[in-house]
Parts: C-alpha cells; structure tokens; sequence
C-alpha cells in the first residue's frame, strides 16, 4: 500500500467510528426518553428529556366559584405544549370542578380534627391528580397521589394493592372517586391503605354503595383499623351523584365486633352456636326475601321450580363490592348443567365479579365431564358431617329402569329395607367433613353462595353448620328439603323415599331464616 493512501485512511476510519458513537448515543437518549414518556408515563421534564420547555413563570388560573382564583405555577401541575391540540386537562371544566369539591372536602375533614396541614398525606388510585392538587391547595403541601400511570409531580406509579411505601409512612390515606368499589382486589386495596397508614393516622374513603350489607362488608376489610364516623354527601359528576364518605382510625392491637349490630345464632336443635354471630344487615335481607311457601304444593315439581322466578336474590337487595373472595358451592351437583351451567352462570345476579365455583358430587359418573371446564373445582365427595367411608345408594322411582349408573339420585344413608319397589345401585364412597372443609376454605370476608341439594341429608348438614359455626361462613343458601311428597307417577300418593314430612321442611327453611339465614326453596 502507498504511503500517501495509508494516511488518507486513517482519518476516514475515525470518521466513521465518531459517527457510530454519536448515532449510538442519540439511539440511548431516544429509548430513554420513549420509556419515560410512554412506559412509565412521567413527564417529559423528568431528566430534561423535552425538547422544549414552558417558561418557569407561566401560571395557570382556576376561577373559584366565589370569585377567587387559584393560581397553578408551571412547577405545580405540567401543562401540554401550546401547540397541542388537545384541552388541557388541568384547565378543563371537569378538572376544575373536581379541585373544588375535593377541597370542599378537605377543608370539611380538617375542621372535625381529621386532617392537619402538617400530615403526611397519600392519594391512592388516582388518575388525574385533583385531589392531591386540592390538598396542596388547601395547605397540606406533604401530599402525593398514586396510580398505575403516573403524571408527574402529582401523581407517582403504583398500584392499590401494591404500594410503594414503607409500612406506617402517612398520616392521612385517601381514595376517592369510589375506586375500591371498583377494585378487583378490594382486600388488597384495604390491606395496603392500612399497612401504609401510620398508627392513629385516618384514612378516609369514598364509596358508592351506601346499603347496610355493604356498609358492613366494607368495615370487615379494614383489619385494625375503628371507623370512626361516615355521612352521605352528593358527588360532583353524573358518574357519581351519590357518596357515602367513611372515615377510619388506624387502632392497632384493638378488634371486636361493633355493639348493637349482631346478635348469637341458635341450632334449630336449640344449642347456641357459640362460633359465631349473625349481624343485623343480614336479618334485614331476610326481612326482605320472598315469603316461604306454606301451603304443600299438590305437584311439587312444578310449584317450586316456578317459585324460583319470585327468588330475591342477595345481589338484588345488596352492593357486593366489598369482599376478598366470591365462591359458589354446589353441594350435590350432579352434571355440570343441573344447576351450575344452566342456573348459576346464567341466571345469578354476580355484579361483573368473577366467582370460584365448586362441586361436590360423590357420583362418579358425572366426574369425568368436569375435567373439561374450566373455573370449576371438584370435589368427587359425599358431603357428610365426618370424615369416613358411607355406602352410596343410586335410586330412582317406581317403574323407572335404570338405565345408566348415576342417572338416579345418589343418597348416602341407604334405605334400611327394599320397600317401595326402589331400583337400587350401592357403592362405597369416601365422605368428608363439609362444615370444616367451609371452615378452612372461606372466611367471613368473602362470599359464598351455596347450592344443597344432598337427598335428605340435609337434616344431618345443616345442624352440623349451626354447631361449629360454619353457616356464618354462608351469604345466601338455596335449599331442596326432601320430604314424602306426592308423587308425579301416582296420584294421591306419596313417595316412601323419604321419612320427613312438608312441615318439617318448612321448620328447617323458618329456623334458618329465624336465625339470620338468607335461604330460598330451591327445587
């Protein structure tokens, strides 16, 4: 190679690794400035990634209603470019009309000793930032919003159910907009507003359900905590004209159920069941259902399958938004269609929650079909009041042939004689202690919808549930009390299937709505 071509080279090459290194480094900046701005959602100001910047001095005003104004600095709330062609959000009408009521809000908490402008204050799941801007405004300059998707400096990113904070770090936690009505995790949310709540500290929250049920549902989330007072007020939009403002105390060490709201359940056997109590929301809803069927029906197969449409069913009555789980259990399921895909999947009212369902069918038969669907969890289990092994008897009705085994009812206490001209199948199966198994499954701070429909034996189950306190467990129960009823084969004769009689069903469905059950006559 020339000399002279050598040395022409060598700047070329420079040349080309400078160019490389600052393409590479225009390439850092650009990611970093698209993760900032559309992955974590801050503003473009954080780290002087904007190619353009307002002025310092620029100020925008928000009439108040009295003729005053708040003045916004730019440092305070980001504004959009003024090329955007998009309104402001922090000048829309909606924005304002929020810092207002907010404020209004604030300023009502802190003349009742609730909220100090020195308090350390926490916003959570809040999108837009207007309650923590009304705080600000309203003196308590420690405050700070969060939500999934920053907006920066109000609001930082996290989530409800998981806060970016250490335990005990404010004094005053606030969410608004009913945002834990609407929570998929309305447990969690509760969880971590009381976690990051310092002791004595209040928190206050504003809901839209303003029922009985619910008022005491939401209560029973908050773990260590006191409510300490609540009122109904009107909201600001269309989206929520109605609030009910609740304010709590965070007391641990402390517990307890509140005085004057429940009352000692009793067996229908006439034990107290010492478990646990049933409060009086729960005998309001019962107040309320659809009277219980008195009068025998001559064809019990059409009365009580046509009373199901007069049912008033808990979510009807009831706001359900405030429990850690939702749970049907269908205590003799049979097929997955008997009840669980052609009832309560279609017909239950379930306010958009996603429930757990399980079934309980000691039949075999009907075992294999539910290995194909999907949210359901079965249990190939007779449910009995015990631990231990029972023989399994398959009938069906006089005349009728069994075709097929399981196409009959399966009972787990076997006619003692072959009376009654019953087709008969037995197996051995393995029963199991249904009410420790709701003992150990579910707490009262979920929900659970039960389904019984277990050939007679639910004059064994039931009283079982009364004694260890497991019917507390329960929010609603629909019931099919087997008795000697008339039969559709044999006019003006009854069935020798079963011992008990309509009155002492009837006993059974009154003890339990007596004692605070929500139950209905399923048929």
């Amino acid at each position: 190679m020339e000399p002279g071509s050598a040395a022409a080279g060598k700047p070329g090459l420079l040349k080309n690794v400078f160019i490389r290194c600052f393409l590479f480094g225009v390439l850092i900046v650009l990611c970093r400035f698209a993760y900032v701005v559309t992955v974590t959602g801050e503003s473009c100001e954080l780290g002087n990634f904007c190619f353009f910047s307002l002025p310092e001095n620029l100020n925008f005003v928000i009439a108040k209603t009295g003729g005053a104004a708040i003045a916004v600095k730019n440092d305070a709330v980001p504004s959009r470019s003024a090329g955007s062609s998009k309104p402001d959000l922090y000048t829309s009408k909606d924005w304002i009309q929020a810092v207002h009521f907010y404020s209004a809000v604030f300023q009502d908490l802190m003349s009742q000793g609730f909220l100090s402008r020195k308090a350390k204050s926490l916003c959570v799941e809040t999108p837009s930032g207007h309650d923590v801007y009304a705080l600000r405004e309203s003196g308590v300059k420690d405050a700070v919003g969060v939500f999934k998707k920053a907006l920066r400096p109000l609001v930082i990113p996290g989530e409800a159910h998981r806060l970016p904070f250490a335990d005990n770090s404010f004094d005053f936690v606030f969410s608004g907009g009913g945002r834990l009505d609407k929570s998929p995790k309305p447990a969690d949310f509760a969880a971590e507003i009381v976690r990051t709540l310092k002791p004595e500290g209040f928190a206050v929250v504003h809901v839209g359900a303003r029922d009985t049920y619910s008022f005491h549902s939401f209560i029973e989330l908050f773990n260590c905590s006191k409510l300490v007072t609540s009122r109904d007020i009107d909201g600001f939009n269309s989206s929520m004209p109605k609030i009910r403002e609740m304010v709590l105390r965070k007391e641990c060490g402390g517990g307890g159920e509140i005085e004057g709201l429940g009352h000692r359940i009793e067996n229908p056997g006439g034990s107290v069941g010492a478990k646990c109590s049933v409060p009086e929301h729960k005998m309001e809803l019962v107040r309320k259902a659809e009277p219980l069927i008195e009068i025998e029906p001559l064809k019990p197969w059409i009365t009580l399958k046509k009373n199901i449409q007069n049912v008033k069913y808990l979510p009807t009555m009831a706001d359900i938004s405030f429990k850690k789980r939702y749970a049907y259990v269908d205590v003799g399921a049979r097929s997955y269609g008997s009840s669980i895909g052609s009832w309560f999947k279609k017909q239950y009212p379930k306010q958009n929650k996603s429930f757990e369902v399980f079934a309980i069918e000691a039949d075999k038969t009907f075992h294999d079909q539910y290995k194909l669907k999907k949210g359901v969890t079965l249990l190939p289990y007779a449910a009995w009041v015990r631990n231990e092994t029972l023989s399994f008897e398959i009938n069906s009705d006089p005349g009728e042939k069994v075709k097929e085994k399981g196409r009959g009812m399966g009972r787990i206490q076997p006619a003692t004689a072959a009376n009654g001209g019953f087709n008969r199948e037995v197996d051995q199966i393995q029963g199991f202690d249904f009410a420790n198994w709701l003992k150990k499954t579910f707490s009262e701070k979920d929900f659970v919808v039960m389904k019984m429909d277990v050939e007679g034996t639910e004059f064994d189950l039931i009283p079982r549930l009364f004694e260890t306190g497991a019917i507390c467990l329960i929010d609603e129960i629909f019931l099919e009390c087997h008795y000697n009823r008339w039969q559709r084969c044999c006019p003006g004769e009854r069935s020798s299937k079963y011992e008990k009689s309509y009155g002492q069903c009837l006993d059974l469905f009154a003890s339990l709505r007596q004692s605070g059950v929500l139950v209905h006559q399923w048929w």
